[in-house]
């Protein structure tokens, strides 16, 4: 037993001393380079922006694969880098086809306000050759903008394409039976019709109208031209690089590999260290005033978030982790106000309103609640933040659509055709078999979920009066479904300043009573997953499910079967608070 105890004693003994002298080895390397450092000189550094590929909201925090980059992060890191001695300018790497309107908006803002402390902003495009107006809208206002001499300019206007399946249904005697709150609550009407209604029309005229001549402005404004001129440009578009560059849209014709030699040169020599964004880190204070920053981008369900994962999948706002976010964020004693950042199309009533409840319970504990609205807030989305302190959001998002809506399609006939049979029986009440995908409602339950609706649209619209200011009468006329721009909803009454997030955290300062000078700490509730975490996280499934849910991927990616997925979706409960968007091209 004796020698058992020393045995162990000496094992733990020489645990720690591994452990002490791997710190010191550690804590070497770590001086040996800070004197690196101290006796090279740093090179000049130029942040480099690369907006090809279409942006999430905002990140995810740190990845498997390296830092995650959101429309919010990028903008932090522009906030940070123009008062930072270290960065000279910013490169960017333009033209992406997978832009929301708002998220263009915000990163022109936060590009111009950048360039505004005196650092270059150079962009170069192989090419603009997507019509839509966003991508060149994002970069239009940099100090020089290239294009590659061999491509062209094919930038014009603004195309949505709805589809609709009445006409399908009719042929294979499929039954659409959806009830809507109200008749510009269009996504039935995908199922339901066989061209746009009048109201659905007249909603997506106006809105995409909005967004033109918001891009229009801003496109003059930043190229220093005329509208007409402007206007001239993109209606005889597509152009060559040359002629581009003679209208005045471009400044420069080169390849890429010249403007990066020109950045460099500018910046310094060749010396010039380029930096990806999603590596720069914002200077953030360690203490000070504290701003909770809770983020929200997807579809809304119960249950906890999702962060699609390393290997796809989609990211969606979990109703139980936004409550415990919020609840966190109450019970941390530093924390003056909260700064909640939605980008989401609506989905669930029920984790809806428990995400809504808890942010009320902030602002009853005393800390005020801002709404940050990104790419889209709608339905749903603008539940979650019908009754904030105050509603920021850019003057192109997406936003209102206060309705709800909800159905099934019944299959009896369709099944008739090629023999298939579906019998059901009930037990109990007529309502148990109200979503059977084979028989239509009743006319019962056709009133009882009727019922259903209703109550979640009085509810829906009670809560905007409420938080809004607004009286009930006025939020019916306003809201029966219709989508708004961030702008029509700020003549609304739907939203109370326009800005981006920086413009959001300026305004929870000014409700905190921090003054506007002050530097503010900003926590993210819930953290981030550690890329340890991340990794015990990945390797909870075994092999055979990863390569199940891969193949399952490539399935599930197939047009015919995303089309049948959209159809069975309308239909499922727990959707009714959700807006179907226009897709713009």
């Amino acid at each position: 037993m004796r020698q058992f105890f020393i045995t162990v004693i000496g094992v733990v003994v020489g645990l720690i001393a591994f452990f002490v002298l791997l710190i010191l080895i550690l804590v070497g390397f770590g001086m040996l380079g800070a004197a690196g450092q101290a006796m090279a000189p740093k090179p000049e550094q130029v942040l480099s922006l690369d907006m090809r590929d279409g942006l999430p909201d905002h990140g995810l925090g740190d990845t498997l694969f390296g830092p995650s980059n959101g429309v919010v992060d990028i903008v932090r890191a522009l906030d940070s880098a123009k008062t930072d001695d270290r960065i000279k300018g910013l490169f960017i790497r333009a033209d992406s086809t997978g832009l929301a309107p708002a998220s263009a908006e915000e990163l022109r803002l936060a590009i111009l306000d950048f360039k505004s402390s005196g650092k270059f902003v150079i962009a170069h495009a192989q090419g603009f050759e997507s019509p839509t107006l966003f991508p060149f809208m994002t970069v239009a206002g940099a100090d020089e903008l290239w294009i590659q001499d061999t491509t062209g300019f094919a930038v014009s206007g603004l195309y949505s394409e709805t589809e609709f399946f009445g006409g399908v249904m009719d042929k294979i005697g499929a039954n659409p039976e959806f009830e809507q709150f109200y008749e510009y609550k269009n996504a039935v009407n995908t199922y339901t019709q066989e061209t746009f209604t009048d109201a659905h029309r007249e909603a997506t005229t106006s809105y995409l109208t909005s967004l033109y001549d918001s891009a229009i402005g801003h496109i003059a404004e930043d190229r220093n031209m005329d509208i007409d001129a402007v206007k001239a440009v993109l209606n005889s578009a597509p152009h060559s690089a040359e002629d581009a560059l003679a209208s005045g849209m471009v400044d420069k014709l080169g390849h890429i590999e010249a403007a990066k030699a020109y950045v460099k040169l500018k910046a310094g020599g060749e010396t010039t260290a380029m930096i990806p964004i999603q590596n720069y880190k914002p200077n953030t204070p360690l203490t000070g005033p504290t701003l909770a920053y809770i983020g929200g981008q997807g579809a809304i369900l119960p249950g906890p978030s999702s962060s699609g994962g390393p290997f796809g999948g989609s990211v969606t706002i979990g109703g139980d982790t936004l409550a415990e976010a919020f609840d966190n964020a109450i019970k941390d004693d530093n924390v003056k106000a909260i700064v909640f950042r939605v980008s989401s199309p609506g989905g669930s009533p029920a984790a809806s309103d428990q995400i809504l409840a808890a942010a009320e319970r902030a602002q009853e504990a005393g800390k005020p609640v801002v709404i940050s609205m990104g790419q889209y807030a709608a339905s749903g989305g603008y539940y979650i933040s019908a009754t904030a302190d105050k509603i920021v959001a850019m003057p192109t998002t997406v936003t209102g659509s206060i309705g709800v809506y909800g159905g099934k399609i019944a299959l009896e006939d369709t099944f008739a055709k090629v023999g298939y049979n579906v019998e059901g029986i009930t037990v109990g009440g007529d309502y148990a078999g109200a979503f059977s995908s084979d028989t239509p409602f009743t006319d019962s339950q056709r009133e009882a979920y009727q019922g259903q609706l209703e109550d979640i649209y009085e509810d829906f619209t009670g809560r905007v009066a409420l938080g809004r200011d607004i009286p009930l009468s006025r939020v019916k006329e306003i809201a029966k479904g219709r989508v708004w721009t961030g702008e029509q909803a700020k003549e609304l009454g739907l939203v109370d300043e326009l800005g981006g997030f920086m413009k959001a955290v300026e305004v929870a300062k000014e409700l905190a009573e921090i003054k506007p000078e002050e530097k503010i700490r900003l926590k993210r509730f819930p953290r981030a997953l550690t890329p340890a975490e991340q990794i015990e996280k990945l390797f909870t499934g075994t092999a055979q499910m990863q390569s199940d849910i891969a193949a399952l991927r490539k399935i599930t990616a197939l047009p015919e079967v995303q089309a049948a997925l959209r159809a069975r979706e309308a239909g499922r409960m727990g959707q009714e608070m959700k807006a179907e968007l226009p897709e713009i091209q």
